[in-house]
C-alpha cells in the first residue's frame, strides 16, 4: 500500500475507506414551497473519487507538488473537491476573503504570487484583465458548471489516485487573515500544523465520525473529511454573512439534524432572533462555536434557550494559531460575567491540550528569544504568546511581520496573537483587547474588554466601542453604541437619555467615568470574515475628525 506520510488528504482517503457510503456533503439546490432546502447528497466514496479526478484534471493542466494555486471557488462541495484534489497532489492552494474589496485581495495575490488559479468562470476573467497581481499565473482551470462535471466524470476511476508523499514540514497552504486590525497576510500552512488542527478540534469538542456539521465560515468545511463529519452547506454568502437570510439556514440545521456548526455572533445573532420571533428550537445541535468577536452574554443565553441540547463554546484563537483556548456558555454565564462587567476582561477559557499559553511585558519591537520577554504576574495585564504543535511559524514572503510575530524558543515558536490578556490564579485567559486599540488616556491605558462589557449589557444595545479622540497621546476617550433595531436615538433628547442610562448601567464600574463623550452611530465598520470584530480604529479616526468639524 502507498504510503502518503503526512499528507493532510490521507485522512478524506481513510473516511472513504472505513466509511464509504456515509453522508460527506449536502449542497443546498433549491427551496421548496414549504421551506424546506433541498440537497444534493455526496458520500465519502464519491468524494474521495470526485478529488481525485480533480487531481487529475489539475495535474493534466500543469499543476504539480509545490505549486502556487489561487483557489477562487465557491463554498461547499466543488471548494472540498477542490482543496482536496491539490492537497493529494501537494501543491499549495492559496485562500483569500473575497470580501475584502478588489484592491486587497489584488494586494494579497501579488504577495503569494500563484503560478496557477483554480476558480469559478467569473474570477478567471477577471485574471484576464490587465492587473499586476495576476501576471504570476501560468495555468487557468475553471471549476463548476456542465464542462467542470463533464471532466470530473472523465476522470473518475475505481482505482484511488496515489497521493503525494509529504512531510509534516512540507508546505500545505496559504491562508490569509482578515486584516481587521492591518493589511492581511498570509499565513503559511504545513501538513503537520493542519494535522494537529485536527486532532486538537476532534479532541477538545469530542467530535464524532457520522456527526452533521454546518460551517458558516467556509474554510471550517475544509476540516469535516478529515473529522469524519457531513458538511452541510448553509445558504448565505460568505463575504457578508451578517446579512444571512436566516430563514433557510434555520430550516436546514432542522431538517438535516445538524449537530455542530461553527458561525460567529453576528450570524448566531440572526439565527438566534429568527428562532425566538417564531418559537423554534434546534433540538438536534449538540455544539455549537461561536467565535470571531467577543460574544454577548444575551446571546449566549438565547442560544442556551433554542438549542437545549448543545454545548455552546467560545474558542479564541487566530488564523496564526487555532484553537487557543475555550470554554462553554454554562460556566461563562455563571461565574464569569459579572467579572468582566466589573473591568476584569472577558473570559476566554483555558488552553486547550497540547497548547501553552503566557502573559508578557508588551513590548514593541522584535524578541529574539523567550529569554528577552518579562513575564506578567497572575492577574496582571499583558501580551498573550501562544505555542503549540498547532501555531504557524512565518507569514509567506513578509520576513519582518514574521520577526515581529514570531518568537524563537528551541524547538518552538511562539506566536503573539496581538492581544492583551491576563491569566489569573485559576489559570483562566482573560480577553482584554487588541493591542492597537487601546486607549492611551491622561488617566492611564484604557483596555475595550474591560470597559466595554459594562455598556454592552444595556438591553438596548447591539454593540459598542472604546475609542481614543485625536491623533497622538493621551487621548480622549469615548464610547461609539450601535443601539439595536428600533432604539436609535432621534434628538438630542434621545441622546441624552440614552447615555444617562449607559453611564447608571455601568455605575459600579471602577473606569467607566473615564468616558467623556458617548456617541451613536447605525452601523459599524466590521471585518469581512465574521462581520464581528469592529473597526475600532477606523471609528476613532472618523469621530475625531466628527467632533472637530
Amino acid at each position: 500500500m502507498h504510503d502518503p506520510g503526512r499528507n493532510v488528504a490521507r485522512h478524506l482517503r481513510a473516511a472513504a475507506t472505513q466509511t464509504p457510503d456515509l453522508t460527506a456533503t449536502l449542497s443546498p439546490l433549491s427551496v421548496s414551497p414549504t421551506g424546506r432546502v433541498i440537497h444534493q447528497r455526496c458520500t465519502f466514496r464519491q468524494l474521495d473519487q470526485e478529488s481525485d479526478a480533480a487531481a487529475r484534471v489539475f495535474h493534466a493542466q500543469g499543476i504539480a507538488q509545490g505549486t502556487r494555486v489561487l483557489l477562487a471557488v465557491r463554498p461547499g462541495h466543488d471548494l472540498i473537491v477542490g482543496m482536496f484534489g491539490l492537497l493529494k497532489l501537494g501543491a499549495i492552494p492559496v485562500a483569500i476573503d473575497p470580501g475584502m474589496g478588489f484592491r486587497s485581495y489584488l494586494n494579497c495575490v501579488r504577495h503569494a504570487r500563484p503560478t496557477a488559479l483554480v476558480a469559478v468562470r467569473t474570477a478567471h476573467w477577471l485574471s484576464l484583465l490587465p492587473f499586476a497581481a495576476f501576471e504570476s499565473l501560468e495555468h487557468r482551470i475553471t471549476v463548476g458548471g456542465r464542462h467542470w462535471r463533464q471532466q470530473l466524470a472523465q476522470g473518475t476511476s475505481a482505482e484511488p489516485r496515489p497521493l503525494a508523499t509529504l512531510s509534516a514540514d512540507d508546505p500545505a497552504a496559504i491562508l490569509f487573515t482578515s486584516g481587521s486590525t492591518g493589511a492581511p497576510k498570509g499565513v503559511a500552512y504545513t501538513h503537520g500544523m493542519f494535522d494537529a488542527q485536527i486532532e486538537l478540534v476532534r479532541a477538545t469538542y469530542g467530535i464524532q465520525p457520522g456527526e452533521v456539521d454546518m460551517p458558516m465560515l467556509p474554510v471550517f468545511a475544509l476540516f469535516n473529511p478529515a473529522l469524519g463529519m457531513t458538511t452541510v452547506t448553509p445558504l448565505l454568502d460568505p463575504t457578508k454573512p451578517a446579512a444571512a437570510d436566516p430563514t433557510p439556514i434555520v430550516a436546514a440545521l432542522i431538517s438535516e439534524c445538524v449537530t455542530n456548526s461553527f458561525g460567529s455572533p453576528a450570524i448566531w445573532a440572526r439565527i438566534a432572533d429568527h428562532c425566538d420571533e417564531r418559537r423554534l428550537t434546534l433540538p438536534h445541535l449538540r455544539r455549537v462555536l461561536i467565535a470571531g468577536a467577543p460574544v454577548p452574554d444575551g446571546l449566549l443565553t438565547q442560544l442556551q434557550r433554542i438549542a437545549p441540547q448543545a454545548q455552546i463554546h467560545t474558542p479564541y484563537g487566530a488564523t496564526e494559531c487555532l484553537p487557543v483556548s475555550t470554554i462553554e456558555a454554562r460556566e461563562l454565564l455563571t461565574t464569569q460575567r459579572d467579572l468582566a462587567r466589573q473591568g476584569g476582561g472577558t473570559c476566554v477559557g483555558r488552553a486547550v491540550a497540547g497548547v501553552e499559553i503566557r502573559i508578557i511585558r508588551e513590548t514593541e519591537g522584535a524578541l529574539g528569544s523567550l529569554a528577552e520577554t518579562t513575564p506578567c504576574a497572575p492577574g496582571e495585564v499583558g501580551e498573550i504568546i501562544a505555542t503549540g504543535p498547532s501555531v504557524t511559524r512565518t507569514y509567506d514572503g513578509l520576513p519582518a511581520a514574521t520577526t515581529l510575530a514570531k518568537i524563537p524558543d528551541g524547538e518552538r515558536v511562539w506566536h503573539r496573537m496581538g492581544d492583551l490578556g491576563a491569566i489569573g490564579a485559576d489559570g483562566l485567559l482573560r480577553f482584554f483587547g487588541r493591542r492597537a486599540e487601546k486607549v492611551k488616556s491622561a488617566q492611564g491605558d484604557l483596555y475595550t474588554e474591560a470597559l466595554e462589557p459594562a455598556f454592552r449589557a444595556h438591553p438596548q444595545v447591539a454593540r459598542c466601542a472604546l475609542i481614543g479622540l485625536g491623533e497622538q497621546a493621551p487621548l480622549t476617550p469615548a464610547l461609539v453604541v450601535e443601539p439595536k433595531e428600533g432604539h436609535f436615538p432621534t434628538n438630542a433628547g434621545e441622546r441624552e437619555r440614552f447615555a444617562n442610562a449607559l453611564r447608571a448601567q455601568a455605575a459600579t464600574h471602577p473606569q467607566a467615568a473615564a468616558i467623556q463623550h458617548i456617541f451613536f452611530q447605525k452601523k459599524f465598520p466590521v471585518d469581512v470574515r465574521h462581520n464581528a470584530k469592529i473597526h475600532r480604529l477606523l471609528l476613532a479616526k472618523e469621530w475625531t475628525a466628527r467632533t472637530r468639524a
